[in-house]
């Protein structure tokens, strides 16, 4: 797992560019259109997502309470092939 990477400052227009590696993006769950904040702190640069992101699929599994959503429910019979 990539988090940290050496990269060139490169001229994109009138402005200055990184591109981000795969890697660390992935990581940083950066999705192409995804916003994000920049700013300086203490002549450090951070990149922060706005709002809220996407949850993986093992975050959301974390916030499933089975008393709340437990057990099976059919909403209707079992038909055709359905039937063991």
């Amino acid at each position: 797992m990539l988090k940290k990477a050496i990269l060139s400052v490169q001229k994109w227009g009138n402005s200055l560019a990184l591109r981000i590696p795969a890697a660390i993006a992935r990581n940083a769950h950066f999705h192409i259109g995804t916003q994000v904040e920049l700013s300086v702190e203490k002549e450090n640069v951070i990149v922060r997502p706005t709002g809220q992101r996407k949850l993986t699929l093992q975050e959301r599994l974390d916030l499933f309470d089975p008393a709340k959503h437990g057990g099976e429910v059919m909403a209707s019979k079992c038909i055709g092939k359905e039937k063991f």
